[in-house]
C-alpha cells in the first residue's frame, strides 16, 4: 500500500457503524423492548467475520449488515413485523455501499433464533457436556460461533456461549483430535503420496498431496491451541500462528510451487512433519523417542508414531470416538437455504449471467 493510501473498507467496520448510527436508534425509537432480548453484531459465515474480506469478497454477501440473535420463542411473525417497521426506516445505502441481505432476514439486519444459529453452526443448542460432545462438533464451525464482534448482548447468553468455546478444548479432547490429525496427515496424506508416485498414479498423488497439506496445516493450528477455520481461510490464518508456522511456511511455499518435483515435495512434507513431531515432544504431548529414517516405499510415517501414543493416552470413552470433521450441520442448513430460493436468485448469488 502506497503512502497516503487508505485502508480498504471492511464489512465488519461498516456493520459496527451501521448498528450504532442507524439500526440501534431505529429500534430504540420504534420498539425498544427488542434490544432487551437481542444479541447484535457481525459473526458467523463470511471472510468479513475474520477480517479477511477484500475487493473480491464484495461479489456476494458483503456490505453493511447486523446479525441479531433472539431467544427462539421470540422468533414469531410479530417480531418480524416489528423489524420490518424498523428496516423501513433504513437508507438503501450506508457509506456508499448497498445494505446486505445475508442467509437469513432482509437487507441490513439478519434476525434469527439463537438456537437456530447454534444448530446450523455446531449442531447443538447447548455447550458441550461430555468429551464426546466436543468431538462431535466440526472444528471449523466453532470458528463461526466465536468469530467477528458482538456490539450488544442484553441477555448475555450468546456471550456466555462464545466464552465457553473460546476457552478451547478440554485436554483429553485436544489430544484425541491431535491423534486423529496425525493419523490422517501421515497415513492418508504423506504415505499415499510416496506410493502413488512410485506407481505413476498422478491423480492419486495430487489428491493425497492436497489432503496432506491441508491436514498438516490444521495440525499446526491444533498444536497452537487455536481453532482452524474453513479451508478457504486456512493459509492466511496459518501464517499468523506464533508456533511452528514461521518455520513451516517456507517449506509449504516451495512445496506448492509448480516446478517443485514430487521427490522434493515429499522431502519438504517430511520435514514439516518432523517440525510437528519435535513440537509435540518439546511440549510434552508425546515422549521423547529414537530417531527414525524414512522407508523407500512407505515414506516417513513419523506422525503415526505419535498417533498410537496419543490414542493409548485417551480416556476409554473417546478412544475410538472419531472426531466429526465435515461441515455437516452447515450443509444441512445450506441445503434448506438453497431450496428456498428461486432459480434466478440462486444464479445471481453464483454470479452466473446468461450469455449473449
Amino acid at each position: 500500500m502506497t503512502t497516503g493510501q487508505m485502508e480498504p473498507t471492511r464489512a465488519i467496520d461498516l456493520g459496527r457503524d451501521f448498528f450504532h448510527e442507524v439500526v440501534r436508534p431505529a429500534i430504540e425509537e420504534a420498539c425498544p423492548e427488542l434490544l432487551a432480548q437481542a444479541a447484535c453484531g457481525r459473526f458467523g459465515l463470511g471472510s468479513e467475520c475474520l477480517g479477511l474480506d477484500d475487493a473480491i469478497s464484495r461479489d456476494h454477501h458483503w456490505g453493511p449488515r447486523v446479525d441479531m440473535l433472539f431467544p427462539e420463542k421470540l422468533i414469531t411473525d410479530e417480531i418480524y413485523g416489528k423489524l420490518r417497521v424498523v428496516s423501513a426506516r433504513f437508507p438503501t445505502h450506508f457509506r456508499g455501499f448497498p445494505l446486505e441481505a445475508g442467509h437469513v432476514g432482509g437487507p441490513g439486519i439478519a434476525p434469527e433464533g439463537l438456537n437456530s444459529f447454534l444448530r446450523r453452526s455446531v449442531g447443538r443448542t447447548t455447550t458441550p457436556e461430555s468429551l464426546a460432545d466436543w468431538l462431535d462438533i466440526p472444528e471449523e464451525d466453532i470458528v463461526h460461533v466465536i468469530n467477528g464482534e458482538v456490539w450488544h448482548d442484553a441477555p448475555g447468553e450468546f456471550t456466555r456461549i462464545r466464552a465457553v468455546y473460546s476457552d478451547y478444548y478440554p485436554e483429553p479432547v485436544w489430544k484425541r483430535r491431535i491423534a486423529h490429525w496425525c493419523r490422517y496427515a501421515s497415513g492418508m496424506g504423506l504415505y499415499p503420496i510416496r506410493r502413488a508416485v512410485l506407481r505413476g498414479n498422478l491423480m492419486y498423488a495430487f489428491t493425497a498431496f492436497g489432503r496432506c497439506v491441508k491436514l498438516t496445516v490444521e495440525l499446526t493450528f491444533l498444536l497452537n491451541r487455536t481453532y482452524f477455520p474453513y479451508d478457504k481461510w486456512l493459509y492466511p490464518m496459518f501464517r499468523r500462528l506464533p508456533k511452528i508456522a514461521p518455520e513451516m511456511d517456507p517449506l509449504l511455499e516451495e512445496c506448492l510451487e509448480s516446478a517443485t518435483t514430487w521427490e522434493r515435495r515429499i522431502e519438504l512434507l517430511e520435514r514439516a512433519h518432523a517440525l510437528l513431531d519435535t513440537a509435540m515432544v518439546t511440549d510434552g504431548i508425546i515422549k521423547r523417542h529414537a530417531r527414525y529414517v524414512a522407508s523407500t516405499t512407505a515414506g516417513y510415517r513419523l506422525l503415526e508414531h505419535a498417533y498410537q501414543e496419543l490414542i493409548q493416552q485417551s480416556p476409554e470413552e473417546i478412544r475410538t470416538h472419531v472426531p466429526l470433521w465435515d461441515q455437516r450441520f452447515l450443509e444441512e442448513f445450506h441445503s434448506g437455504f438453497v431450496n428456498g430460493l428461486t432459480p434466478e436468485a440462486w444464479d445471481k448469488m453464483l454470479n452466473l449471467q446468461t450469455g449473449v
